[in-house]
């Protein structure tokens, strides 16, 4: 995995200059961002493999740059915070992270949640082989383009929305449990909170709603989890 750009984004020169000494080692190609503003600068000029993001920073906090950067693309997110409380990490996730690594961590546990999530940018773990097009009223899924239709308009996931989504369309009307979701959503690996699967539910029925669809196609099925069901009018859950 050598010659992957990292994004470093932290006001604090030691804590950058930390990780730039160790991932350099590595093989990974770094650059540097000190607040918020120039990290998003930086991110519409050049490409990366991931970007590690620090929560506390003077002009904007990491999760205003991680909604910003997901409104314009699906880059992997791994934010990096002193902050311990579950609400936090919950909040982060929420607005688009893709794993959340808590301060002070060892360098050998920051090094595998990177190539973590940079395989899973590549390969969406459990999932069925891809179809062309996942076709539901009102609702068009293109596996191989990751990209989700309403209407003739495209509507803008995570990537872990999106791999969610997907999982639960290609099984439509099973109903998995929410350790299940995590595991193959997720990754084994994964250690964070459960609840992450709700989060990310309230966001894809919200961003399907405003996008104009009519019904809720993920159902909550009580003391289970959730399933997919497309029908022309359902009540939402």
């Amino acid at each position: 995995m050598s010659k992957l750009q990292v994004l470093i984004v932290d006001d604090e020169w030691n804590m950058r200059n930390l990780l730039r000494i160790y991932l350099m080692k590595e093989g990974f190609r770094i650059q540097e961002a000190a607040t918020g503003h120039e990290a998003l600068s930086m991110i519409q000029k050049h490409s990366f493999d991931i970007i590690l993001l620090d929560v506390m920073m003077p002009d904007m906090d990491g999760w205003q740059v991680c909604k910003a950067v997901r409104e314009t693309g699906n880059i992997p997110i791994l934010m990096l915070t002193a902050r311990t409380e579950t609400k936090d990490k919950i909040h982060g996730l929420g607005v688009g992270a893709d794993d959340y690594l808590t301060k002070p961590f060892e360098p050998e546990e920051l090094l595998a949640r990177i190539y973590s999530l940079i395989r899973r940018s590549t390969i969406t773990q459990g999932m069925q082989p891809p179809q062309r097009v996942l076709d539901f009223p009102e609702l068009n899924i293109f596996p191989d383009a990751r990209e989700v239709r309403i209407q003739e308009g495209s509507v803008d996931f995570t990537q872990k929305e999106f791999d969610l989504l997907m999982m639960l369309a290609q099984s439509k009307q099973r109903a998995f449990n929410r350790e299940e979701l995590v595991e193959r959503v997720w990754g084994y690996d994964y250690e964070g909170e459960i609840r992450v699967v709700d989060t990310h539910i309230k966001n894809i029925r919200e961003k399907l709603q405003r996008a104009g669809m009519s019904y809720n196609p993920i159902q909550t099925v009580w003391g289970v989890g959730y399933k997919f069901q497309a029908a022309e009018h359902q009540d939402e859950k």
